[in-house]
């Protein structure tokens, strides 16, 4: 094979991108690109941040006649002397380095204890990816100001004496962003007014302003009566009960949670409509909710069938499950957490494991009493998650009837589960038989199947359909699935589906990495449907587990992290919390095998605190797919594999 003149791959190969290029070389992973709401979005969360800390009554935002956009805010203004250590103005920091921010140093002493920013990315994204960018800051009866273009300082930061007519405290920032970065340069303004609106109701007493230059109009948004007014406005159909609506906060002497932590809510039940669902984390719009709603949905759970257990009013063979509470319930979530970790850097999901306890544990007292108090309300409730569970069940019937005649034998070391409800049950394919004996006994047997793997799956990229079969394994998956092998452009038959969701758990590392790749490239292949129709996850379990010893009244706790990057976060948190560096203990598992049940269940099982990926094709159509798979699983492709490894070998990351 002859080698490319170019191809040299040597020491002057590396390039280490400084400052903000890393975001202009790959603004997708900091930002959104469909446009530059998220930009502008960073700003308003810092000027909402100073509003949450009690330093701020009013947030303007301006959309001018050029394109650009300001973000005003009362707050304390960002700081402009020079930092101890970098001999820069803060605020210059502040917009050109990636991790500088005031929200790193939490706890005591700290200038924001609750913040939706924590990756400390957030506003110098904006800078690094606008053509021009005007900070100006007023604090300590002085005024100053600076000027970007294209992330780079232009004019430098000048300072005045604060004139009469100047606000005593806050912050403005004008952005120009730059079009090339976003498929469309123009704000959706139905997304912008939401958002706005939204900061009005989670912050009561602080007014929000939206000026267009262009059409003159001003909107301005104040509420006192907070989420129950918001939801009462936005509400679709006349709610069964009346609104239900707390908040619950750790004080210093909760042993488990961090002082402020806590949260706000407000829930409606309805009969018809589609739910309102909004979920906030320190103010931050979180729309693919996370391990906070995971919360809610558990305290309104565990509460309603506490209710229900204790009036005898569950009928013979019901059986109750989350989403029959859950399924009518419309609500909005107010959360405030310490140190939120986030799926993604556009903090879309919260995936803070602590959540699920921190919210149920303040909702469901509160219901529980709430229902108590109003029986008549309790017992309504109760009618409307009972019906639920009965049509749940009727629909489950329907299917098994269906699929009864003819059924194939279903493979001897699948563990079924015993729900026949499609919608909810899950199946997991699990590498190994110990892991599969410690998921066996850790899974929910209502709704999840277990099915143990030997080994390494076949590569079934170049395999015929009608040979599949003579690999047991593969025929084991299919049975149980329920659906034949067939071809992209196939209509396959999916009624014989058995589970809502197909899960791949294998190890967390190089092998269960090749496990993974072998299992999605035969669903790729030869069940296509399923992964069109949203049937196939990847299940993510943990690689290190950390045991912090006992502080102050905060008992001893486990907490587990998916990479390094989640190790290091956990690692600060304790150091912030007063840990001894090294009083903690850190285990890194080397297979699924190594955990126990319950470990299983907390970490990868449990749909309250798992990480559960859906596998998409996303924005790649099938054939660019299909040409890379062939690249990477293909048997005469080596030339074609050495290749996509020399371009992109400085981006895989080694296990030794």
């Amino acid at each position: 094979m002859s080698v490319k003149p170019n191809s040299e791959y040597s020491e002057g190969s590396i390039r280490v991108l400084k400052g903000l290029e890393p975001v202009k070389q790959r603004p997708g992973m900091y930002t959104r690109t469909d446009n530059p709401l998220h930009v502008i979005q960073e700003v308003l969360d810092n000027a909402a941040d100073e509003a949450l800390g009690g330093y701020g009554k009013k947030i303007k935002v301006t959309l001018h006649v050029d394109g650009s956009v300001s973000v005003e805010d009362d707050g304390r203004g960002i700081p402009f002397g020079l930092h101890p250590e970098e001999k820069a103005p803060v605020i210059e920091l502040v917009f050109t380095r990636l991790h500088a921010g005031g929200k790193f140093d939490k706890g005591t002493g700290g200038a924001y204890s609750f913040s939706g920013g924590l990756h400390g990315v957030g506003v110098s994204v904006t800078n690094a990816l606008a053509k021009r960018l005007e900070a100006t800051s007023y604090r300590e009866g002085q005024v100053a100001g600076l000027v970007f273009e294209h992330g780079d300082v232009t004019q430098p930061l000048q300072a005045r004496k604060a004139a009469e007519g100047d606000r005593k405290s806050g912050t403005t920032v004008r952005v120009w962003p730059e079009a090339k970065y976003f498929e469309s340069a123009a704000l959706p303004m139905g997304e912008l007014t939401h958002l706005l609106r939204s900061k009005a109701v989670l912050m009561p007493g602080v007014s929000v302003t939206l000026t267009v230059e262009k059409t003159r109009e001003t909107q301005t948004w104040l509420y006192k009566g907070g989420l129950r007014d918001y939801l009462m406005q936005t509400l679709n159909g006349e709610p069964v009960i009346p609104l239900f609506d707390g908040e619950g906060f750790a004080d210093g002497q909760n042993d488990n949670f961090a002082e402020g932590e806590g949260a706000a809510w407000c829930v409606a039940f309805t009969e018809d409509g589609q739910p309102v669902r909004e979920s906030y984390v320190n103010l931050i719009p979180t729309s693919a909710g996370g391990t906070h709603e995971s919360g809610l949905r558990d305290g309104l759970f565990t509460a309603v069938k506490s209710f229900i257990e204790l009036h005898s009013l569950l009928p013979k063979g019901v059986k109750l499950m989350p989403e029959d509470v859950f399924a009518r319930a419309s609500y909005v979530l107010s959360t405030k957490v310490l140190d939120p970790q986030f799926q993604g850097q556009i903090k879309e999901r919260l995936n803070s494991r602590d959540a699920v306890r921190l919210v149920s544990s303040f909702v469901r007292p509160a219901l529980e009493l709430w229902l108590n108090q109003h029986v008549e309300y309790g017992k309504k409730l109760a009618e409307l998650a009972i019906k639920a569970a009965q049509s749940r069940q009727k629909a489950g019937q329907k299917v098994e009837k269906r699929k009864s005649s003819g059924v194939a034998v279903l493979p001897g070391k699948l563990t079924d589960c015993e729900s026949r409800d499609i919608l909810y049950n899950e199946v997991f394919l699990v590498e190994g038989d110990s892991a599969g004996g410690s998921a066996k006994m850790g899974r929910d047997k209502e709704n999840q199947a277990i099915l143990p793997l030997r080994g390494k799956v076949l590569n079934t990229w170049e395999v015929d359909r009608d040979r599949l079969f003579a690999n047991t394994e593969i025929h084991d998956i299919s049975v149980a699935i329920g659906v034949d092998p067939h071809g992209p452009d196939d209509t396959p038959d999916l009624s014989g589906l058995r589970y809502g969701k197909v899960c791949i758990l294998s190890d967390a590392d190089v092998d269960g990495s090749h496990i993974q790749v072998l299992l999605l490239t035969l669903f790729f292949r030869h069940f296509p449907k399923l992964i069109e129709t949203g049937h196939v996850f990847v299940a993510r379990p943990p690689l290190f587990r950390v045991d912090a010893p006992a502080r102050g009244k905060k008992p001893a706790s486990k907490a587990y992290a998916l990479d390094e990057g989640e190790l290091t976060a956990i690692l600060d948190k304790l150091r912030k919390e007063g840990v001894r560096e090294g009083a903690w203990t850190i285990s890194r598992f080397k297979g699924l095998g190594e955990m126990n049940a319950e470990q299983l269940w907390d970490t990868t099982l449990n749909p309250d605190t798992r990480r559960l990926l859906p596998v998409a094709l996303g924005a790649i159509d099938f054939g660019a797919t299909e040409s890379l798979i062939t690249k990477l699983m293909g048997k005469g492709e080596a030339a074609a594999r050495r290749e996509l490894m020399e371009l992109h070998g400085d981006s895989v990351e080694l296990d030794v």
